[in-house]
C-alpha cells in the first residue's frame, strides 16, 4: 500500500483528488488535522513520509513544498504552474509521444494546466508530425466553467445578489499574459504563443478548447490531421471522436468526468480543432490521478470516471 499526501487538500483540485482516492484500497491517505494543515513542520513530515505527494497549492507555496522534501523516494505531482516548463520535471500529459515513459521514470511530474491541456492535445501531435510548423501563428479560444477559478470564483458565481455581469460569458486574459501560455508554446514546440481567448461562463465545470486553422497553415491534409489524432488518441482517457449535437457542441458534455475527446470540424478551407473535457478532470485532478497510476504501474483509469 502506497502512502499519499495531498498538500492543499482544501482547494477544488485537492478536494476532487481526495474524492477520487477515497475508495482506493491500494492507497493510504496521510491527513493532517485542520490546525496543522498550514504548519510547515507538519507538512514537511507528511511530504517526506509519502510515496507520492500531490501539490495543490499556489506557485510560490508549491516551490516551497518541493524544498521541504528530503526523501529521495518521494514522488511529486505538482498541479500548480510552477514547474511545467522546468528542467528535470516531466510534463504530465501521458498521451503525447514518449511522455508516458517519462512520467513513469520520474519523481517530479508537473500536471498540465486546464486550458493548456486542451491546446496541447490539439497542436502537439500536429507539430510532432510536421503538419504544423514551429513558426505557426495560431489562435485559441477556451470556454470554461467557473469552478476553474477556484473557491473565490465559485463563491462569486453562486452568491445571492451577484453581479448581473456574471449572467453572460466573460472573456479574460486580455493582456495576453495568461499563465498557461508558456507551457502551451513549449510543449507544442512553437516559437510563438497563440493569441489566446479564455472565456468563463455561468456553469460549474466543463471545458471546450478550439483552435481554428486555414488549410494553408497545414503541411498536409485534413485527413492527415485526423490520422495523427487517431494514432495517439484511441482511449481509454483521450479519444478521437466526431460528435454531433444537432449542430452544436456543449462545453459541459464531459462535466464530472476524467476523459477527453478530440475532434475535427470544418471544411476543405477552414478547420476547427476541438477538445472537450472537464476542467477539474483531465484538466486537473483526473490527470493528476492518471499520472499517479502510471507511477504506480497501475491501470491508468483506476479511480477515474470515464
Amino acid at each position: 500500500m502506497k502512502r499519499v499526501f495531498i498538500d492543499g487538500s482544501a482547494g477544488t483540485t485537492g478536494l476532487r483528488i481526495r474524492e477520487r482516492l477515497a475508495a482506493r484500497r491500494d492507497i493510504e491517505l496521510i491527513a493532517l488535522p485542520e490546525a496543522l494543515r498550514k504548519d510547515t513542520n507538519a507538512r514537511r513530515d507528511a511530504l517526506n513520509g509519502a510515496d507520492i505527494a500531490f501539490l495543490c497549492l499556489p506557485d510560490a507555496a508549491a516551490v516551497e513544498a518541493v524544498s521541504l522534501i528530503e526523501n529521495p523516494d518521494t514522488a511529486v505531482i505538482d498541479t500548480s504552474t510552477a514547474h511545467r516548463t522546468a528542467q528535470g520535471w516531466a510534463y504530465g500529459f501521458a498521451e503525447l509521444p514518449g511522455q508516458r515513459a517519462k512520467i513513469a521514470g520520474s519523481k517530479r511530474i508537473a500536471n498540465p494546466g486546464c486550458h493548456a491541456s486542451g491546446f496541447v492535445a490539439l497542436i502537439a501531435p500536429l507539430t510532432h508530425a510536421g503538419l504544423v510548423g514551429a513558426d505557426a501563428l495560431l489562435a485559441c479560444t477556451s470556454l470554461t466553467g467557473y469552478s476553474g477559478g477556484g473557491k473565490k470564483m465559485i463563491a462569486d458565481y453562486e452568491a445571492e445578489g451577484r453581479s448581473p455581469l456574471l449572467d453572460a460569458p466573460r472573456q479574460y486574459g486580455l493582456s495576453q499574459a495568461h499563465k498557461h501560455l508558456p507551457e502551451m508554446a513549449a510543449m507544442c514546440g512553437l516559437a510563438h504563443a497563440p493569441a489566446f481567448m479564455p472565456i468563463v461562463a455561468d456553469y460549474y465545470s466543463g471545458m471546450e478548447v478550439t483552435v481554428p486553422l486555414f488549410a494553408e497553415q497545414l503541411k498536409g491534409t485534413v485527413e492527415d490531421v485526423k490520422a495523427a489524432y487517431r494514432a495517439l488518441y484511441a482511449g481509454p482517457v483521450v479519444r478521437y471522436e466526431e460528435c454531433d449535437e444537432g449542430g452544436f457542441l456543449s462545453a459541459g458534455a464531459l462535466s464530472g468526468r476524467d476523459d477527453m475527446t478530440v475532434s475535427v470540424y470544418g471544411n476543405a478551407e477552414r478547420l476547427l480543432l476541438v477538445s472537450r473535457f472537464d476542467n477539474l478532470g483531465k484538466g486537473a485532478s483526473g490527470a493528476a490521478i492518471q499520472n499517479m497510476n502510471i507511477l504506480l504501474g497501475a491501470d491508468e483509469t483506476e479511480g477515474l470516471v470515464i
